[in-house]
């Protein structure tokens, strides 16, 4: 019976057929260990040299770490394998005799296995990671779908960009001049007027020349946006979400977290109770009581956003910023106009900010104003159209896709989220 190593205990006592790859072997005389992978998972599969045909022990003899093999065996369970069940092998038949692989167990250098990232993604660390963000894709879908969120594509290649244009790519587009999308969120803004709840889920761009642990020039966004829709919704929204694909990964990836050494319980915290919120005025009194010389009207960098966040156990939101440092289309707060109803939320162990949400400027007047001390010029007059006809208060947010990854598995660097991750200086494979 065929069967995947992730079903495999559904097959107890029974022979089943795993179509793979071998791993790593080891062997002790008349006992073969081999490691098996099939994209699902890992097993380990026991072969008894008085138990199986010469010809059957020979080959395994022969084999090679990736070699592609189908093997048939009886499963067993065993409470000391990571899976819970070893395959006593009793037969195996070679596909493709690799060649002698470039990764093996021993340490490796960052950039040799970022050049062989096609190969390194076999792993079972990457593959764990890889698994675990696309349980994350699909818990992002399955809260939002389920909230009445409607997914709507904005396009790749845009005129400008209300944000300017330091840090996009530019393209001709024909005879005009064309940038590679950094944000779909003004697209976003005209879509929720049309279907009231909106998100996008797609790639993003910074030319941005930045080497931090947090920076990928290619990366993927997140950005809903909700029709009559307040700073304080939009913050239930966004903790709701966290919340959500926390809870899931804790349920679905129990095996990926394990592989890669992910401690659950912080994890476990974030779905305990309500996110804390504190004003980014309480921020800047935190930080200068910790000592940072940090004047008020500045953003925050990461060593602020760690320090912020390591008094709580769980993702904070920073609301109420300075308007001068964040985006033209932030909502003034009508109580205190020199700072916005937005707010960032961190995530705790010095992950810093995962998402970035504000009320929108819904009045026309003011987003005049707007444009006019940023001299933004025609590209986005579309954009005013939407506070002419039929404005209404509404907000958004934009959760980085990697950053989120990063987090939940613990990782060191959001190189490893992606699958082949586009960097300064590094565009192959």
């Amino acid at each position: 019976m065929k069967t995947t190593i992730k079903n495999i205990g559904q097959h107890v006592g029974q022979e089943v057929l795993i179509e793979g790859w071998l791993w790593n072997k080891r062997s002790s005389g008349k006992i073969q260990f081999l490691q098996l992978r099939d994209g699902t998972g890992f097993i380990q599969g026991v072969v008894v040299k008085a138990e199986v045909p010469e010809q059957v022990f020979e080959t395994c003899n022969q084999l090679t770490q990736e070699s592609s093999i189908r093997v048939k065996g009886i499963v067993r369970a065993d409470d000391r394998a990571p899976s819970g069940f070893e395959l006593t092998v009793t037969d195996v038949e070679l596909v493709h005799l690799a060649n002698e692989y470039p990764i093996t167990p021993k340490e490796h250098g960052v950039d040799f296995l970022l050049d062989h990232r096609h190969l390194w993604i076999r792993s079972p660390r990457q593959r764990a990671i890889l698994k675990i963000r696309a349980e994350i894709i699909k818990a992002i879908r399955t809260y939002l779908d389920g909230n009445g969120f409607v997914q709507v594509d904005p396009p790749i290649l845009t005129p400008s960009s209300c944000e300017g244009t330091t840090n996009l790519f530019h393209t001709k587009y024909f005879d005009e001049d064309a940038y590679l999308t950094q944000s779909g969120q003004l697209y976003m803004e005209a879509a929720a007027m049309a279907l009231g709840r909106v998100y996008s889920f797609g790639p993003t761009f910074r030319a941005e020349k930045s080497k931090t642990r947090r920076h990928l020039i290619e990366f993927w966004m997140i950005e809903p946006e909700m029709a009559y829709c307040t700073h304080e919704e939009n913050m239930a929204i966004q903790e709701g979400l966290v919340q959500h694909i926390v809870r899931h990964i804790l349920e679905s990836c129990k095996l990926e977290l394990k592989a890669i050494g992910r401690d659950p319980k912080p994890l476990e915290n974030v779905i305990a109770g309500p996110f804390p919120r504190i004003t980014y005025d309480d921020a800047v009194k935190l930080l200068q009581e910790k000592g940072h010389d940090f004047p008020w009207g500045e953003d925050f960098g990461a060593p602020h956003e760690t320090e912020i966040v390591q008094h709580f156990e769980r993702p904070v939101f920073v609301e109420k910023f300075p308007a001068k440092i964040k985006a033209f289309y932030m909502q003034p707060d009508p109580d205190r106009p020199e700072v916005v109803l937005g707010a960032d939320l961190l995530a705790p162990e010095g992950y810093g900010e995962i998402i970035g949400g504000s009320q929108r400027i819904h009045d026309l007047e003011l987003l005049k104003q707007r444009f006019d001390e940023h001299d933004f010029g025609d590209a986005y007059n579309w954009y005013l159209d939407l506070r002419k006809y039929g404005s209404v208060p509404h907000a958004g947010f934009g959760i980085g896709l990697e950053r989120t990854i990063a987090w939940i598995c613990g990782l060191d660097h959001v190189r490893e989220t992606i699958p082949f991750p586009r960097l300064l200086n590094r565009l192959y494979p």
